[in-house]
């Protein structure tokens, strides 16, 4: 168990910038490591020399970022955590309702990202990964048969998810449940709409990924996610038409 640090009291306008800037540093240098649990908010207040409502706020802040989680209870507090990405899929989140992501920012990114996750998933892939993504595939046909508009979206994004997962790789899962919370987003935003030939070319994917062949499958990905952008431009073209008339 690391020691518990104990901080000098702190002056400025954004003392919870400072605090949160120096429970990183400890972090980075070991001094608080996975696990360690912080001093309570009375003794970290007292110790910073500044009150709980500006400690907290940099408690917040650190939370945001996947630094340390806050656990409620008599034995509660905050403590160090292997960082999550939270704070990756936040800002990317942040962009796309300000304006800053469009339909073809996420197909471009998705086709440079799902290229290098599809090349690994190939080779890292084993007969339980195969299955489940087979699974995946029938879930969310039957979900486009019955007219589950949600279902079948939720279905469709998580065979991406379970792509990046099938790498190993924390970085490509962080990056593309960021771009893929994005997308989620953006198709509630289209409302229901027909793509009945994602499932075959989903199916002529798997046969590529099987086969070990990442260069087909990569193909096979690339032209469906060109096609569905044609498809979300199309609907937005004609929900605008509706907004105008």
């Amino acid at each position: 168990m690391s020691e518990t640090p104990s901080y000098q009291k702190l002056r400025g306008a954004r003392v919870s910038d400072e605090i949160a800037a120096r429970i990183r540093t400890d972090v980075e240098t070991g001094k608080l490591k996975v696990g360690s649990r912080l001093p309570s908010e009375r003794a970290l207040s007292k110790q910073f020399g500044v009150s709980r409502t500006a400690l907290r706020e940099a408690l917040r802040t650190l939370e945001h970022a996947g630094l340390i989680r806050l656990e409620k209870g008599a034995k509660g507090g905050a403590v160090v955590q292997n960082g999550s990405g939270g704070a990756v899929v936040s800002g990317l989140l942040d962009m796309y309702h300000l304006g800053g992501i469009a339909p073809h920012h996420l197909t471009e990114a998705r086709i440079h990202f799902e290229s290098s996750i599809i090349r690994l998933a190939c080779e890292r892939a084993v007969v339980a990964d195969i299955e489940a993504l087979n699974a995946n595939i029938d879930a969310g046909e039957q979900a486009r048969v019955s007219g589950d508009f949600a279902t079948r979206i939720e279905q469709h994004i998580e065979f991406h998810r379970m792509l990046a997962r099938i790498t190993g790789n924390p970085l490509m899962m962080v990056v593309m449940d960021g771009v893929l919370d994005v997308m989620m987003r953006f198709l509630k935003t289209l409302g229901p709409y027909e793509n009945a030939y994602v499932t075959p070319s989903r199916h002529r994917f798997m046969a590529h990924f099987a086969a070990r062949n990442a260069d087909a499958a990569v193909a096979e990905m690339e032209k469906l996610l060109r096609r569905l952008e044609e498809n979300y431009l199309s609907r937005l073209g004609v929900l605008h038409m509706g907004d105008a008339a």
